[in-house]
């Protein structure tokens, strides 16, 4: 049965720290939050994936984060899980996948899983047994309405019905919303690019 994945990521932010590409001294991207959805190709959902990760550089959440996303850093010290555990589990649920996302958070993901090899952890799972891709490109090209919306707002921007209960920036709702634009611009004439879809 032809599935794929697709995923979005919150990670640890700053006043500024977009703007600056995360540049200041001691602030990286360390992933707070994972959602991620396994979608038959009639976009049906099979599968959901939700985590929430204990950040080690920067353990304490700033404020601008917890109000961006509604992630407080009482609900991450009891819920979060290791960023190796975390990690090694999400590109578990990845496997033999086309992976997709609305921007680079690939990237974002292989830096969490550098730093977790470099503190000695181990990952469980690697990237190569999937295929990660940005689709954003594609996404904007066929609804430039959208060239400067966040991932979480992509279902307002289309005019389509909230997709699910949340709110933009809590990494599963963001699914969601990115999901809805993609069924909605595959049925009106867009093809996903090749190789968004794989034989699980």
């Amino acid at each position: 049965m032809p599935t794929f994945v697709v995923f979005d990521l919150e990670f640890t932010s700053w006043p500024g720290a977009l703007e600056q590409d995360w540049g200041a001294p001691g602030q990286l991207r360390e992933i707070v939050q994972i959602g991620a959805l396994r979608l038959h190709e009639d976009f049906s959902v099979v599968e959901e994936y939700e985590a929430l990760v204990r950040p080690e550089v920067n353990p304490r959440l700033s404020t601008y984060f917890t109000e961006l996303t509604g992630v407080d850093q009482e609900t991450v010290d009891r819920e979060g899980i290791p960023a190796a555990e975390a990690l090694g589990d999400f590109l578990g649920f990845c496997r033999g996948q086309s992976v997709l996302s609305y921007g680079n958070d690939m990237v974002v993901l292989g830096e969490n899983v550098g730093w977790a090899r470099a503190r000695g952890q181990e990952v469980k799972n690697g990237f190569l047994a999937a295929h990660f891709l940005n689709i954003r490109p594609w996404l904007n090209a066929l609804a430039p309405q959208t060239a400067t919306s966040n991932v979480g707002r992509l279902w307002q921007v289309l005019g389509l019905p909230k997709p699910a209960a949340g709110k933009e920036h809590s990494a599963l709702f963001d699914c969601y919303s990115f999901a809805a634009a993609i069924e909605h611009l595959n049925r009106t004439g867009g093809t996903l690019p090749e190789g968004c879809l794989q034989h699980s």
